[in-house]
């Protein structure tokens, strides 16, 4: 019994700040509910930014490229942070960290190549490079 009544009086604390978040959210959503604007209108539902009336369309078709070179950002990104919490550390690690890094570095370089060689990093539609290559000769 005494187990429990020492988890309890431990956690009282995380449980006293989840109620207050909760309460919190609840209070600012029901809050702006109460007092925001209810007007509606054919100019009140149009976004509006910096000024500019919106052209076209939201949906916009975008190449597979431009994802795929959004993804190859985000980890060769994650993988710099990782450099940098090594480099931070780099003192502690020693000889054997400064190894474990050179190899980390070199994997992430021939994952680079390999992406450059198969043309992932290439923006240019196919016909364009073959017009551009035919005027380097």
């Amino acid at each position: 019994m005494p187990d429990s009544t020492a988890l309890i009086a431990h956690n009282w604390g995380f449980a006293v700040f989840l109620l207050g978040v909760i309460g919190l959210c609840a209070f600012m959503l029901g809050l702006s509910s109460l007092l925001g604007g209810k007007a509606f209108g054919r100019s009140k539902n149009e976004p509006f930014e910096s000024g500019m009336l919106p052209v076209g369309s939201a949906r916009l078709r975008l190449s597979a490229k431009f994802y795929l070179v959004a993804m190859l950002f985000v980890i060769f990104d994650i993988e710099a942070l990782f450099l940098f919490a090594w480099s931070v550390s780099v003192r502690e690690s020693g000889w054997a960290g400064f190894v474990e890094a050179f190899v980390f570095i070199a994997i992430l370089l021939a994952g680079l190549v390999y992406l450059w060689r198969v043309g992932a990093l290439d923006w240019a539609p196919e016909g364009r490079r073959k017009r551009q290559a035919m005027l380097k000769q």
